[in-house]
């Protein structure tokens, strides 16, 4: 049985941590099963932007440390296979939007997933800390450049240095997170973005997506050189036309992603 749940609504996919009883802690199972998640994700045409949260009072209280261990150090301990994509966004990334809702604790590869999203919601009650350096290991998972790269140098290494706990607050005078919640409306909230992300045009909003990444890989020059390579097939979209319809009937665009 899967720790992993779905639900389609339009065009917006649901992804659900469900291990509630280990307070969602990741086993390599779990850690393949959202990967593959993922994967479908980005393979249906038909979806737009996904949601990723969790069931139960907490996020995710981290990976089992005893499942694995016996993986550690291993080239395969996160292998990615095919149809999947890396939820560390390290080996593979998303080419479409990833709203992401986090309550409670929110330990070591909830905050490394959440670095790889692009629109980060928490309750008021979520707790995060990067633990790996009390526990002998590192973050794996993107934290020790990701973080710096939302939260400055000095926010990262307060908390990457010292694997102490940061509250909510913290969470958004850093970075870490775009909006802060009553707990409870955090899925809610996340799913009105990704919503909202969905009635735009999807081509723009990939390519949108597929520039930013360009420029923090490969550097502002690049993603501007691919500016023209990117703009005849935009022009050519069935979706501008009609952004261009609407925009002269004064109504709202009704958008294909053709």
């Amino acid at each position: 049985m899967s720790n992993i749940t779905t639900e389609r609504r339009g065009h917006v996919l649901l992804i659900g941590l469900n291990r509630v009883a280990k307070r969602n802690a990741f086993d390599p199972p779990m850690f393949r099963d959202l990967a593959r998640a993922y994967g479908d994700y980005e393979a249906d045409p038909d979806l737009w932007c996904a949601v990723v949260f969790a069931h139960g009072p907490h996020f995710t209280g981290g990976i089992d440390l005893a499942q694995f261990a016996p993986l550690v150090g291993r080239e395969d301990a996160f292998a990615q296979q095919e149809g999947q994509v890396d939820p560390f966004g390290l080996r593979s990334h998303l080419s479409k939007p990833l709203v992401m809702a986090v309550q409670g604790i929110t330990f070591t590869i909830g905050i490394e997933m959440m670095l790889a999203a692009d629109i980060r919601i928490a309750a008021s009650d979520a707790r995060f800390a990067q633990l790996e350096i009390a526990r002998g290991l590192y973050p794996l998972g993107g934290a020790t450049f990701r973080l710096v790269r939302e939260a400055g140098w000095g926010n990262a290494m307060r908390y990457l240095l010292t694997a102490d706990e940061f509250g909510a607050a913290e969470a958004l005078r850093m970075g870490l997170v775009q909006e802060v919640t009553e707990p409870g409306q955090q899925l809610e909230r996340a799913v009105a973005i990704a919503e909202r992300i969905a009635a735009q045009a999807p081509l723009g909003v990939q390519a949108t997506l597929r520039s930013a990444w360009l420029g923090i890989v490969e550097g502002e020059a690049r993603a501007a050189a691919r500016v023209n390579d990117d703009m005849p097939a935009i022009l050519a979209s069935d979706d501008f036309r009609e952004g261009l319809a609407s925009f002269r009937e004064r109504r709202p665009a009704s958008f294909q992603g053709k």
